[in-house]
C-alpha cells in the first residue's frame, strides 16, 4: 500500500509514498503490516491517517517519536492478499508482477526478472527489469504491448517493439573507420 519514506513531525509520524490506487483504503483499516527486505512482516495498528502533497502520512500505535519513526524508514506498509480490493479486468498489482520474468512474446527472448515498478519518471509505468547479463532495462507497461500477466507462473508476456531493449543497452566505444582495433597487449 506504500513505502516509508522518512519520520514526518515529532510525535512519530511517518511520510510514505502512496503504492496503491486505493489511498481510501486506510480509512477502511487498523490493521497494517510493515514488511522488512529481510525477515518476518511486523502488525501495526493504525492510529490516524492523512494525505499529504501527494504522499501519505501515517501515524502508528507505539511509535511516539522521530528516532522510533526513523527505524521504521525503508519498509513497505501492506496488507493481507485476500484483504486488497478487487480490480477490474486486465489492471493488476505491482506485488504481483515483481519478480516475474518478462517475455517478449514476438521473440520468446526472456528479457530477465522484474525488480520494480516505477511510477513517478512519467505518465506511464515502467518496469524496471534486470537482465541475465546484470543490466537492466526499463520497459513501458502499456496496452499497446498487449501484456498478459500469469501471476501464478509469475511470468509476463508482452509484444516488445523492435529496438527498444536496445535503447538501454550500454554503449559501446565505436571505432572509426580505417583505423585498426586497439591492441590488447
Amino acid at each position: 500500500m506504500a513505502k516509508i519514506v522518512r519520520p514526518q513531525g515529532r510525535h512519530g509520524e511517518v511520510l510514505a509514498d502512496l503504492l496503491t490506487d486505493f489511498p481510501e483504503r486506510f480509512s477502511e483499516r487498523k490493521r497494517l503490516f510493515l514488511l522488512p527486505p529481510k525477515g518476518e512482516p511486523r502488525a501495526v495498528e493504525l492510529e490516524n491517517h492523512w494525505l499529504h502533497q501527494g504522499r501519505i502520512v501515517l501515524k502508528l500505535i507505539g511509535i511516539e517519536s522521530i528516532n522510533d519513526a526513523e527505524t521504521l524508514r525503508g519498509l513497505d506498509v501492506a496488507i493481507p492478499k485476500h484483504e486488497r480490493a478487487p480490480l477490474e479486468d486486465g489492471a493488476v498489482y505491482i506485488s504481483d508482477l515483481l519478480n516475474c520474468k518478462l517475455v517478449d512474446s514476438l521473440s520468446d527472448l526472456v528479457v530477465g526478472k522484474i525488480a520494480n515498478v516505477d511510477r513517478e519518471s512519467g505518465p506511464t509505468s515502467l518496469l524496471v527489469v534486470e537482465t541475465p547479463a546484470g543490466g537492466e532495462v526499463l520497459v513501458p507497461f502499456v496496452k499497446a504491448y498487449r501484456p498478459i500477466v500469469d501471476v501464478a507462473a509469475k511470468s509476463v508476456s508482452m509484444e516488445l517493439p523492435e529496438g527498444l531493449l536496445d535503447l538501454n543497452a550500454p554503449s559501446v566505444k565505436k571505432q572509426p573507420e580505417g583505423e585498426p582495433p586497439e591492441s590488447a597487449e
